[in-house]
C-alpha cells in the first residue's frame, strides 16, 4: 500500500489536538506526503494548515489513501460511514483523547511510531465487516446507508413500549415487545448491546448479534446468527407514526411508520483499522471492562 496523501479529522471542536495537529501537517510534509484538512480540523491546525488543501467529511476519503482520525470512536464511526459511502476501503488510523476507545485505540503518544509502521507497511490493519440497511416503506426504498457497529431500533419519549417483528433469512422469528431492539455487527457488540446485556463478539468472527432492549418478555433473550442472514425488522406503531426511531451507529436516524420495514445485512464494503503496535483485542477489552481488577 502506498500512501501518497493522507486526510486528517479531529473531532469538532476539540482544541486539546491543535498542537498534535500542528506537527502532523509538518511531519508528514517531511517524508513527501501530501495533508489534506478536513476544514474545520484546519481551523485547529492553524498555521500549520496553511495553504494546504481543505475540504468537507464527505469528500475527504475520495482523495486520500489514509485518513487519521483524532478524537474518539463516535468520529470514527462518522468517517467509516463516509469512506463505505465512497466506495473506497481507505484505512483508518484512529486516535483517542482520554481513555482507550475500542475503535480510536492508538494513543496519542503512539501515533508516530503508528504512522511509520503505515508508512513502512509493516503496520496490523484489521478487516472488520460492516452492515447495509435498507428502509421500506409501501414497498418502495426510502433510504440505504451503511454503517460499522448497529442499527438500533427504539421508542420515542412518550412512547412506552414499541413492536417489532423480527425475521431472518425469511423466516419468522418472533414479535418483540420492548423498549428496542439492537442489531450489531460483531465490532458493534462492545458498543450500545454490551450495555443492553448482549454478548462480545470477537470482530474476526462473521456474525450478527440481535438484542432486545429491556424486553417485556424475559424469555426474549439476545442471539447470535450467522453473517450471511438478512434481517427484516417491521414496526407496529399504534398511537402515532413516531412511535419507533430507528437509527445508525448513533449518527443519524428517523422515525418509522406503522408498516415500514429495515432490511439489514452484512455489507460488500469492509472498514480497514489500522491496529496499535503491540496492543492485542483482549487487551483493550481487559482495560475497558476493568477485567481481573477488585
Amino acid at each position: 500500500m502506498t500512501i501518497q496523501r493522507v486526510g486528517i479529522v479531529a473531532k469538532q471542536g476539540l482544541v486539546a489536538a491543535s498542537e498534535h495537529l500542528g506537527r502532523l501537517g509538518p511531519w508528514l510534509r517531511e517524508r513527501g506526503i501530501e495533508a489534506l484538512y478536513e476544514r474545520d480540523t484546519a481551523t485547529l491546525a492553524g498555521d500549520a494548515a496553511h495553504g494546504a488543501t481543505t475540504m468537507t467529511r464527505d469528500d475527504l476519503p475520495r482523495e486520500v489513501d489514509l485518513v487519521i482520525v483524532l478524537g474518539g470512536d463516535g468520529t470514527l464511526l462518522s468517517m467509516a460511514a463516509r469512506i463505505a459511502q465512497s466506495r473506497r476501503e481507505v484505512p483508518i488510523l484512529g486516535v483517542n483523547f482520554g481513555s482507550l476507545g475500542f475503535l480510536t485505540e492508538i494513543r496519542i503518544d503512539e501515533l508516530t511510531s503508528s504512522l511509520e509502521g503505515v508508512l513502512a507497511g509493516t503496520a496490523q490493519i484489521d478487516t472488520r465487516a460492516m452492515l447495509a440497511a435498507d428502509a421500506y416503506r409501501r414497498g418502495q426504498q426510502v433510504d440505504s446507508c451503511i454503517v460499522l457497529n448497529d442499527v438500533v431500533f427504539t421508542k420515542t419519549a412518550l412512547s412506552r413500549a414499541i413492536e417489532l417483528s423480527v425475521s431472518v433469512s425469511g423466516g419468522f422469528v418472533t414479535r418483540v415487545k420492548a423498549d428496542g431492539l439492537i442489531i450489531a455487527s460483531a465490532t458493534g457488540s462492545t458498543a450500545y448491546n454490551l450495555a443492553a446485556g448482549g454478548p462480545i463478539v470477537h470482530p474476526m468472527v462473521d456474525a450478527l448479534v440481535l438484542t432486545p432492549i429491556a424486553p417485556h418478555t424475559l424469555t426474549n433473550r439476545p442471539v447470535v446468527i450467522p453473517g450471511s442472514a438478512l434481517v427484516e425488522v417491521r414496526a407496529h406503531t399504534n398511537s402515532g407514526p413516531d412511535d419507533v426511531f430507528v437509527t445508525y451507529d448513533g449518527q443519524s436516524g428517523y422515525p418509522l411508520h406503522d408498516g415500514d420495514t429495515v432490511q439489514v445485512r452484512k455489507s460488500e464494503q469492509v472498514l480497514r483499522l489500522v491496529k496499535a503496535p503491540a496492543r492485542g483485542y483482549f487487551e483493550v477489552l481487559r482495560e475497558k471492562l476493568k477485567w481481573g481488577e477488585r
